[in-house]
């Protein structure tokens, strides 16, 4: 795996200790990982991240 440039979600707070950081490989891959466990990355496309953010946001679960 390439080094990967990580930064920080502007929606991570400034001091709680719970911070989401994502970085992109050329390849259009995104990693994410979480402040408290850096070891722990998990690696998706655009497409299925967006995916999962719209179905988390959906209050009405799908049919």
């Amino acid at each position: 795996m390439p080094q990967l440039t990580w930064q920080k979600s502007s929606f991570s707070g400034d001091e709680s200790g719970n911070c989401l950081y994502l970085a992109a490989t050329p390849d259009g891959i995104l990693h994410l990982r979480e402040s408290d466990t850096p070891d722990d990355i998990i690696a998706t496309t655009p497409a299925r991240l967006n995916h999962l953010i719209r179905a988390l946001k959906d209050p009405a679960p799908p049919a």
